[in-house]
């Protein structure tokens, strides 16, 4: 998994280094205080900034398979069936185990006892990334575009089709709700919205394809015509009639992130290409490099950072700190929420997280290795 650094390109690695400093602070507010607005997800219709974080994680996963997919090309059907599923389920796995991570919970008593599969979460953010991740391939490497884009238009009609035809858009009554637990069951589902709901559920990642095939246009354009001002301008515009159809389609089908609606899914994947044509603009046209270091240093290892952020905060919540809080809690009580209380003291908090998790990136790239899957 560990390899040097090749070829890379910069624009990209900056998106996707962004992307991972926002995840991370949007991931661990400290608590004591309830985070600013913006970094808070939209309670149900609607949208925030936080919203297209993952999103654009999904639009920069395509675009970089625009520059990485030409290795198939000339290997057998079987080979590019076998590295296609190995990856997905490497990265479906490391997903699974996180949310089973540290495999052992104390109870109510304190005393520590084995943490049932039977309990354990299976959809999520990794595991949406690699479901996202093989469908998408699978269609772009054995079928044509024409075909890619029809399968895409299926995928977000026909999931707005069901939703209409399955029960409505709350949270209660929507038919992804439904379908997951009828599948997966409410023990492995996410349960932060109050009832047995998960925003990465089955039924809901297929509409999220879509920012995956749209990242890999982009990538395209770009690996065909180059950073010129032609490819700024194809990226701008296209972005713009995204953004204008969802929010046409959302006079319809409201945009919602916890859904992952078609609107939401174009709406975010025209905001994600017009950040790719901005920052190709002033990367690559303009030659501005001098301030991208430290994004690039998330964007070359964005799935271990990631992953070691995560289990950060998950070892802080696990450990406890005594009269029944968390270390997690502890540090925030005695340290942040003193220095600042309120929003103020939970974004540096996240901000700490963020910092910690970039030193390390920064050593890796420092020795130049850059952990793949």
């Amino acid at each position: 998994m560990t390899a040097t650094e090749k070829t890379r390109y910069r624009a990209l690695d900056v998106l996707r280094g962004i992307t991972v400093c926002f995840m991370i602070v949007v991931n661990s507010p400290g608590s004591g205080a309830r985070p600013y607005a913006l970094l808070e997800h939209a309670d149900w219709h609607g949208f925030t900034p936080t919203d297209l974080v993952f999103p654009t994680f999904l639009f920069v996963v395509g675009n970089a398979m625009a520059f990485s997919m030409d290795k198939y090309r000339d290997m057998p059907s079987n080979r590019v069936l076998l590295s296609i599923l190995k990856r997905t389920a490497i990265i479906f796995l490391l997903g699974y185990l996180m949310y089973w991570f540290p495999f052992f919970r104390p109870d109510e008593n304190g005393a520590w006892s084995f943490s049932p599969i039977s309990k354990t979460r299976i959809p999520g953010v990794l595991q949406r990334i690699a479901l996202c991740y093989a469908i998408a391939s699978l269609m772009i490497h054995f079928f044509p575009r024409r075909t890619v884009w029809a399968l895409t238009l299926v995928f977000l009609i026909g999931y707005w089709a069901l939703l209409a035809w399955g029960g409505d858009y709350t949270l209660q009554g929507n038919l992804a709700l439904r379908f997951d637990r009828w599948l997966l069951g409410e023990d492995h589902l996410y349960h932060g919205e109050g009832i047995a709901f998960d925003p990465e559920g089955l039924l809901s990642t297929f509409p999220a394809v879509a920012n995956v095939v749209i990242g890999y246009e982009a990538g395209r354009l770009i690996r065909e015509k180059g950073n010129g001002y032609e490819t700024v301008a194809k990226l701008a515009v296209s972005a713009a009639v995204l953004i204008g159809l969802a929010y046409l389609w959302n006079q319809l089908l409201p945009i919602n992130k916890k859904l992952w609606t078609g609107s939401f899914s174009l709406y975010t994947s025209g905001l994600s290409m017009m950040l790719l044509a901005v920052l190709v603009h002033v990367i690559e046209v303009m030659g501005m490099k001098s301030w991208t270091r430290p994004f690039e240093v998330f964007g070359k290892n964005p799935l271990f950072i990631y992953l070691l952020s995560e289990l950060m905060v998950i070892l802080l919540w696990t450990i406890p700190s005594g009269k029944g809080s968390t270390l997690y809690e502890s540090v925030n009580d005695a340290v942040f929420q003193k220095l600042a209380p309120g929003a103020f003291g939970s974004l540096l908090f996240a901000l700490t997280v963020m910092l910690t998790c970039w030193a390390v990136a920064w050593w890796l790239d420092r020795r130049r290795v850059y952990i793949r899957v």
